[in-house]
């Protein structure tokens, strides 16, 4: 009678409660990321752990031998880490140290030999290359020789290095309770079989990407480090470790890595090898993309590259590198309550009026 509309306050409050979880979730951004990496690493162990558990007498309480399980495969994935981190800091030096000599060189691409009509382009990426080593020459040095500082720095980062292994014992202890506390409490509504359905559907697709997460990085540190230790490259175990870690930042990991990898052979006067390093970095990627990757994970984890894209630099601005790994699950979690939810709208009875 005065003009207000019953729908359309209801569309106006529905936004006003979006907006308003939203802004939560930036404000406890770092909070969130902090459980979702927790929760990420106990989907990377949950298969190692629940085979030891199974093999552990009944008699032995389950909590002590989860805690014994869960303490040796982190302190395993350690003991790996020290292993070649040595390696990797002695290379990432010498890296550091040869940075300025290509810098100072007249010609860093001098190696390169190009046809007579691409001298021009050449001359072009010389100067440009010249210019992002100047720029970033007083860089690396110090960064290298801070290494120790952000080590120690590390370490006090009580987020990343005792929260998150709490909570993901405990996630691996007490999730499937959760998960039936939480369906128990929905038994009976309309809601829960869409509900079960898509935790049923998250869980597979985490645990999944996880692993084949893992095993794409390792495969890649151990192809990549071979093939450049076999051909004689320079710094070729921190070129291989570099690459690693970059394949769990989607598409703009492995492409830095790659891009990372050529220009360092090209400085270092490789050019010859530089070529066949292009080749082999262009067949091992569709490799992974088309063969590997696909045998790895769900058809759930599939998204579009322009969602990747921008996850990826949303992600960056949320929560640096840790918000651009998250970004894919995060997505792929999402795509699925969104997929189920349109199954159980075209399923549901049409009432007439």
């Amino acid at each position: 009678m005065l003009g207000f509309d019953v729908r359309a306050a209801r569309a106006a409050w529905t936004v006003l409660l979006v907006a308003a979880a939203v802004a939560v979730v930036y404000l406890v951004r770092r909070t969130l990321l902090i459980f979702v990496a927790a929760l990420l690493l106990a989907y990377l162990l949950a298969p190692l752990v629940g085979f030891t558990d199974r093999l552990t007498p009944r008699r032995f309480p389950r909590v002590l031998s989860l805690a014994a399980v869960y303490v040796l495969l982190l302190g395993l994935i350690g003991v790996c880490l020290a292993a070649v981190s040595g390696r990797v800091i002695q290379e990432a030096t010498q890296l550091a140290e040869s940075v300025p000599k290509w810098a100072q060189s007249p010609d860093p691409l001098g190696g390169l030999t190009v046809p007579a009509w691409m001298e021009e382009w050449k001359a072009k990426a010389v100067d440009a290359v010249r210019a992002e080593l100047a720029a970033n020459a007083r860089q690396v040095v110090p960064l290298v020789g801070r290494i120790g500082q952000r080590i120690l720095a590390l370490a006090g980062n009580l987020g990343f290095l005792v929260l998150v292994p709490v909570l993901s014992f405990f996630f691996l202890k007490d999730a499937a309770a959760i998960r039936e506390r939480l369906l128990a409490q929905l038994a009976g509504t309309p809601r829960f079989a869409f509900i079960q359905d898509v935790l049923a559907d998250v869980h597979l697709l985490l645990g999944q990407y996880m692993r084949a997460l893992v095993i794409l990085a390792t495969a890649t540190v151990v192809v990549y480090g071979g093939l450049l230790v076999a051909i004689g490259l320079p710094y070729a175990v921190l070129l291989a470790a570099l690459a690693g870690a970059l394949e769990f930042i989607p598409m703009v990991g492995p492409f830095t890595a790659g891009v990372v990898i050529v220009l360092v052979a090209l400085l270092g006067g490789h050019a010859s090898l530089a070529v066949w390093i292009v080749v082999f970095l262009l067949g091992y990627r569709l490799f992974q993309d088309y063969v590997l990757q696909p045998l790895l994970m769900s058809q759930g984890v599939e998204l579009h590259p322009l969602w990747v894209i921008f996850g990826v630099l949303a992600g960056e601005q949320i929560g640096g590198v840790a918000g651009m790994f998250l970004s894919i699950p995060v997505l792929a979690t999402v795509r699925v309550g969104y997929v189920r939810f349109l199954k159980a709208h075209r399923s549901a009875p049409r009432t007439t009026d």
